[in-house]
């Protein structure tokens, strides 16, 4: 069984590497679902958020946390309640808008570990969709 874990996670981490992905060097992010409305409110600094979120390893793809299933991460955006990268990659997003921020490891934990689950210097990723600005939801912005 470990075995078949190891050759696994080599042919995982030899694919991101063959399909010439390299580790972020600075933000990355990607819109995977936009809120229809031109005119959406856009979510700034010193809004507080209520966010869904689940965060991987850049490197293996683990999964290291999830509120999905749990309940929304709420907290201020800009304030540094956050990593560097949430902060940067959360600005301008509408309330139903789902984003991948793929985040290097200066703007996540830098040189510190985070438990077992997040070595120092990981580049992270997460896929985050917005639920509240300011308490306020989709139908009511």
């Amino acid at each position: 069984m470990r075995f078949s874990l190891a050759v696994i996670s080599a042919l995982f981490l030899a694919s991101h590497i063959s399909a010439g992905k390299t580790e972020p060097t600075q933000l990355q992010i990607g819109v995977k679902a936009r809120n229809p409305n031109p005119n959406c409110v856009k979510s700034k600094d010193g809004d507080s958020l209520s966010m869904d979120y689940t965060g991987t390893l850049w490197s293996t793809g683990a999964q290291f946390d999830s509120s999905v299933g749990r309940g929304p991460f709420d907290f201020v955006l800009g304030q540094g309640q956050v990593i560097k990268g949430w902060d940067q990659g959360l600005r301008g997003m509408c309330v139903g808008e789902k984003r991948k921020l793929s985040i290097p490891s200066n703007l996540a934990y830098g040189d510190r570990s985070m438990g077992a689950d997040i070595p120092a210097n990981s580049a992270l990723v997460f896929e985050v969709e917005l639920l509240e600005i300011n308490g306020r939801g989709k139908d009511e912005l």
